[in-house]
């Protein structure tokens, strides 16, 4: 074999095509990550929504909170019992416009939760971060973190409209980065009569044993009183997130694979054009008796370590972005969500892996050309 300091050396004599090349492939693997990152956030924070340790019944049929319905009598047979579904908390979902903080012009829908005293022991992710918890019987209101940077009247004290009256901010809460930070939440009594009326769009309640869930969901579903799904919280907001996830992943691969041609392009010419003033060395190299498959194996290892070098220059480009907020609609509910973009190793792989394949691709057919020089011809 052809030692592999020889394409180093070569490389490294060539900078301006190598680093023109390199820079290419550098920003297609950027945006490859970017928009991976992207849908990787988007699904990581729906799928830290939701709890293992908790169920969540819906109307039959329904697909999503936004659809559902159940009357108090369904919360009171749910909480009827107490041994098995030790936490109950039956919930008011609904989606007010707000205007934003650098374009009030620009509407967003956000999620507006009614929840009772026990949805905090329920959603045990959740926690008060500034201020007070809305108190009973009061207009108030609690914000997710995500949402007082993007929305106005969102800080502690402030006074936030919709629904047609006024409430007021009484703190900010955290929830391990999951899509409950881009809600509102206030008591479900005080939601009722200015939405949907005497109605709840979910009940959530903690199980006892989370392996029970099969048991708990047969007892429910089989009840005759009441036409419910029941889901496993976490299996609900995973399947909130495919839609968009998958849109958002096929969006990356159509993306990238336009501009990965113009990458690919460019690592062909740099090979061609290195393999043309290099013809004499080829020539030398085979009178030597390197094979032409090995002339060939070398070529593509020269190409693949300049895609390598993009592809370095692409994952340190698409790092900073790891942790940046962004939000996005999401299409199951309709509403506004706020999400991290999330960099992860196995992105960073996948980037690098990805300009491999750009590399081999682009070099292999002027590697191709350098196997089948003539001895004779490459000497001229």
């Amino acid at each position: 074999m052809i030692p592999i300091v020889y394409n180093v050396r070569s490389v490294v004599r060539r900078p301006v095509s190598t680093t023109l090349t390199a820079l290419g492939v550098g920003l297609v693997v950027a945006v490859f990550i970017g928009m991976l990152a992207l849908a990787n956030g988007f699904r990581a924070a729906l799928a830290k929504t939701g709890s293992d340790a908790n169920a969540m019944v819906l109307r039959k049929g329904a697909d999503s909170e936004l659809s559902s319905g159940l009357g108090r009598d369904v919360a009171s047979i749910i909480a009827a019992d107490p041994d098995n579904r030790p936490l109950v908390s039956p919930e008011v979902y609904v989606l007010v416009p707000l205007g934003k903080v650098f374009d009030t012009t620009q509407v967003a829908n956000v999620v507006v939760r009614g929840v009772s005293d026990q949805a905090w022991q329920v959603r045990s992710n959740v926690h008060v971060t500034e201020g007070q918890r809305p108190a009973s019987g009061r207009a108030d209101v609690c914000v997710g973190k995500r949402l007082v940077q993007r929305f106005p009247h969102t800080g502690i004290g402030e006074t936030l409209r919709f629904g047609g009256r006024d409430w007021k901010v009484t703190c900010h809460f955290a929830a391990a980065g999951s899509a409950f930070e881009s809600e509102i939440w206030g008591e479900n009594e005080q939601f009722m009569p200015v939405f949907r009326g005497e109605v709840f769009q979910s009940i959530t309640f903690r199980l006892k044993d989370p392996a029970a869930f099969d048991e708990a969901q047969r007892s429910l579903q089989g009840d005759k009183r009441m036409t419910v799904d029941v889901h496993r919280e976490s299996d609900f907001y995973a399947q909130q997130s495919r839609l968009l996830g998958t849109i958002l992943g096929f969006l990356a691969v159509m993306i990238t694979s336009i501009m990965a041609v113009g990458a690919v392009f460019g690592a062909i010419n740099t090979m061609y054009a290195a393999i043309s003033s290099r013809a004499p060395e080829i020539g030398v190299l085979l009178t030597l008796g390197f094979r032409p498959w090995t002339v060939l194996v070398s070529f593509l290892a020269e190409s693949a370590f300049i895609a390598v070098i993009g592809g370095i220059l692409g994952c340190l480009f698409a790092l900073p972005l790891n942790g940046i907020v962004t939000g996005t609609t999401n299409w199951s509910s309709f509403s506004e969500i706020a999400f991290s973009f999330r960099v992860t190793p196995l992105l960073l792989f996948a980037g690098l892996t990805f300009a491999v394949v750009m590399g081999v691709i682009g070099g292999f057919f002027p590697a191709l050309r350098a196997a089948r020089l003539q001895v004779v011809q490459a000497l001229r």
